[in-house]
């Protein structure tokens, strides 16, 4: 496997930068297609090459494939609040669209493409797996929408030659979260002791480096047209709040609100964003519909048919508030 030519799209976001350097490690010559105006700081010292190549633009798209063994399809449009979810649709959908047909133009040996848990469904009493049913009707909000629909172009160009394999990570926590990702947020927040009470929620996070591990297990291992969760642990809300204060000596908030509670606060709180500041809430309405349901993953398809083993999760949340705090976001303990 070793001196492959991988692409990775997105290579500079969080995800995408640990696989770019998941793939250096291994010995891969990495090709990063990344936007004119991405940050590149997650990239800083990593022997790769970078292409100028939004995922939009299906001429930029094929030549930073072509050439290219592997093809690692991370770039997305992950926002859970935004004003106009067009482009939202334009990047996740079209732009997984130009990647696959790219790929199947340049007859690569295999496509990763990283979808979401956020695409799946989760059954009432327990995790879900890759099989429980679901649709787009369950979806909620634009991105999951977007992800939703980009996972069955994927599922469709596997029917039609492509060699595709889906992986769908689960809420990945760890360093280089420069953005920072919408889970990120809640991790600086809480540095930042911006969050007096939780609601009753769950979720499966997961140590990033083992997403990205993850990533190169489906190419080596993953059936086509097959869906792989990368998660790690489910844990109650207030159980991640409460391992975040083990950690940074900060108190976790005692306070338990109702979801009708939170509900109200994010209908003033978009009200606001949407005609005076034009920018995202402290709490959307998307994230206290998705708050509903606990998110808790089953990976085990994962540990058997890749050899996918994640770490406990609480080194990774470690590493994240070292970064946060490092990089100046965060205040530290």
């Amino acid at each position: 496997m070793a001196h492959l030519r991988s692409l990775v799209t997105g290579g500079n976001g969080f995800v995408g930068c640990h696989v770019v350097r998941a793939l250096v490690e291994r010995g891969d010559r990495v090709r990063v297609a990344l936007r004119p105006d991405s940050d590149r700081r997650a990239l800083n010292g990593i022997d790769c090459e970078l292409v100028l190549a939004d995922v939009r633009d299906s001429g930029a798209v094929q030549r930073a494939v072509d050439g290219c063994d592997e093809v690692y399809h991370v770039a997305a449009d992950y926002r859970l609040w935004l004003l106009d979810p067009r482009p939202m649709y334009a990047t996740n959908v079209e732009g997984t669209r130009n990647v696959l047909e790219a790929a199947h133009r340049a007859a690569v040996k295999r496509v990763v493409y990283t979808s979401t848990v956020g695409a799946l469904g989760i059954p009432a009493n327990g995790p879900g797996n890759e099989t429980t049913p679901v649709s787009l009707a369950d979806m909620v909000g634009p991105y999951k929408r977007s992800k939703f629909i980009a996972e069955q172009v994927a599922i469709e160009a596997a029917l039609t030659g492509v060699p595709v394999v889906i992986v769908n990570p689960s809420t990945p926590v760890g360093a280089l979260d420069f953005k920072p990702t919408p889970t990120g947020r809640v991790i600086v927040d809480f540095l930042n002791r911006r969050i007096p009470a939780y609601v009753d929620t769950g979720l499966n996070l997961v140590d990033v480096e083992d997403v990205a591990r993850g990533h190169l297990l489906a190419a080596e291992r993953g059936k086509v047209g097959e869906k792989y969760i990368l998660g790690g642990e489910n844990l109650t809300l207030r159980e991640v709040l409460e391992m975040l204060s083990r950690l940074s000596g900060l108190p976790a908030p005692r306070v338990k609100i109702p979801l009708a509670v939170a509900w109200g606060y994010a209908l003033g709180a978009e009200a606001v964003a949407r005609t005076i500041t034009r920018r995202p809430p402290r709490a959307s309405l998307t994230e206290v519909r998705m708050a509903r349901k606990r998110m808790f993953f089953d990976s085990s398809k994962a540990r058997a048919h890749l050899g996918y083993a994640p770490h406990p999760v609480e080194d990774a949340l470690r590493r994240a508030i070292d970064f946060f705090v490092g990089s100046g976001v965060a205040r530290a303990a």
